[in-house]
């Protein structure tokens, strides 16, 4: 294809999950247009889970380099964005992630540059968060869709997938992202990915007979004490193994705070009276992206717990300076896994990473621990 370089840079975001052919269109368009093209690899970072984020960013950094050449890849420069749950944020660290390419190509001062893709739906709306860059839409050179070839690839029943992958996959992947799937079904991760993808489809099963599609209300208790937060590790899927907030749903006679501590003492038995986890109370936020549990529409309510270290105790004729008594009102207090919780423990909040996390409780942590800040 021709290069006719109508912008300096072209921009191109995707979870590319996995890469497919139409990706590749949309890429070729762009090598042909632009000086240079910057692959935006979207949700980076985050813990696996089937439904659309099976590949890690590194996995799909690789697979969408090897379905290029050598000169190509000279043109291209892939870079990873994580998601922030803020629309504002988001579009910052892209501009952001887009300046520094520009610096490092040595792209003159008034630079153009370009969004690249194709409106397809609603999740396509990233394509108006940048209207000071110029538009290249990209017709739909393919009807494929990422979500198709996921719902394929992870059949519980393996010989659907052998057929998918020797048929039509042929059709809707280019060859190295393709070999690149048959070679991960012999990963402990795909057989995870598979067990995890049955047992949502057959929760989901579980509600066909409603006459609307329902809407899950849920809280969860976000308990922070000095530089640590406290955490559960899931027993059970969806996200068995991963660490979570504590939280469940909430009952039919309960308030949202009441749910909030009801979960907190089943899954954690934290040593706290009562009286002192509602006086520590800082925020309540609503979270309520469309997308955010795999089991369906879930709405929560994260309640925002910050403790403050108990009053030293001192005998009589103990120094008031006495070390063990000070550290003693430092100790975090205990915590033990019960109910949905395998495990239960303080993490460091600067030990926490997406990867280690259930669903977007990571974005729920960040967002909620800055309101401590902001109310001192």
């Amino acid at each position: 294809m021709a290069r006719s370089e109508s912008c300096d840079l072209a921009v191109f975001v995707g979870r590319f999950q996995p890469f497919h052919i139409g990706h590749l269109a949309v890429v070729r368009e762009a090598l042909a247009q632009a000086r240079h093209v910057l692959i935006v690899i979207g949700s980076a970072d985050a813990a696996r889970r089937p439904d659309h984020l099976p590949f890690t960013t590194d996995e799909r950094r690789e697979t969408i380099l090897a379905c290029f050449s050598l000169e190509e890849r000279t043109r291209l420069t892939l870079a990873p964005c994580v998601d922030f749950g803020n629309i504002t944020l988001w579009t910052e660290a892209v501009q952001a992630i887009a300046d520094e390419t520009l610096a490092t190509i040595g792209a003159p001062a008034e630079a153009r540059v370009s969004l690249i893709g194709h409106s397809k739906d609603r999740s396509s709306y990233y394509l108006r968060a940048f209207p000071q860059w110029g538009a290249i839409d990209v017709a739909e050179q393919a009807p494929v869709s990422a979500t198709d070839i996921r719902q394929a690839y992870f059949d519980e029943e393996q010989a659907k997938v052998d057929a998918y992958l020797a048929g039509p996959a042929k059709a809707h992947l280019p060859l190295p992202a393709l070999a690149w799937l048959a070679a991960f079904r012999d990963t402990a991760a795909y057989r995870d990915l598979v067990e995890e993808w049955a047992f949502v489809k057959a929760y989901r099963k579980t509600w066909d007979a409603a006459p609307y599609p329902p809407i899950f209300v849920t809280a969860d208790a976000v308990v922070i004490q000095g530089a640590n937060i406290l955490l559960i590790q899931r027993r059970a899927r969806p996200g068995k193994g991963l660490w979570a907030l504590p939280g469940g749903f909430v009952e039919q006679d309960e308030f949202l705070a009441d749910a909030a501590i009801r979960e907190l003492r089943e899954e954690t038995r934290l040593k706290v009276p009562e009286a002192i986890l509602r006086g520590s109370i800082v925020a309540t936020r609503v979270f309520d992206a469309p997308y955010r549990s795999m089991r369906g529409r879930t709405i929560t309510h994260a309640t925002l717990f910050h403790l403050q270290p108990k009053a030293p105790e001192r005998r009589p004729g103990e120094p008031e300076t006495d070390p063990a008594r000070i550290q003693a009102a430092f100790d975090l207090p205990k915590v033990k896994g019960a109910d949905d919780a395998r495990h239960a423990r303080w993490w460091p909040l600067e030990k926490l990473s997406r990867s280690m996390m259930f669903e977007d409780h990571y974005a729920i942590i960040q967002t909620m621990k800055a309101l401590i800040r902001t109310s001192e």
